[in-house]
């Protein structure tokens, strides 16, 4: 997989989504795979949820049944928003 430099190449720089829709057989297994391949090489300003509904308004339409398809579906309807936990993250106080 290398450089995207299509459509999407912003909301995914290194082709990772673009080739899963490529991939003759794949599973969803696979796909979802890909996808949290995806989601962790993102910078860190990004928004995932957004991202995620703009690649899937891009491929839904020209493959609604790929497995690619469903994780994206799932994925921006089930991604939490903001930050949850880290140094920087709310302290519990006990």
């Amino acid at each position: 997989m290398g450089k995207n430099e299509g459509p999407t190449a912003d909301l995914d720089p290194r082709a990772l989504i673009v080739e899963a829709y490529k991939i003759e057989g794949i599973v969803e297994a696979d796909c979802r795979s890909v996808f949290f391949d995806w989601a962790l090489g993102a910078s860190v300003d990004r928004d995932m949820v957004a991202d995620t509904k703009a690649l899937l308004a891009f491929y839904e339409a020209d493959a609604p049944d790929h497995p690619m398809t469903k994780v994206l579906r799932e994925g921006g309807s089930a991604m939490p928003q903001g930050r949850r936990g880290g140094r920087k993250g709310p302290r519990r106080v006990n």
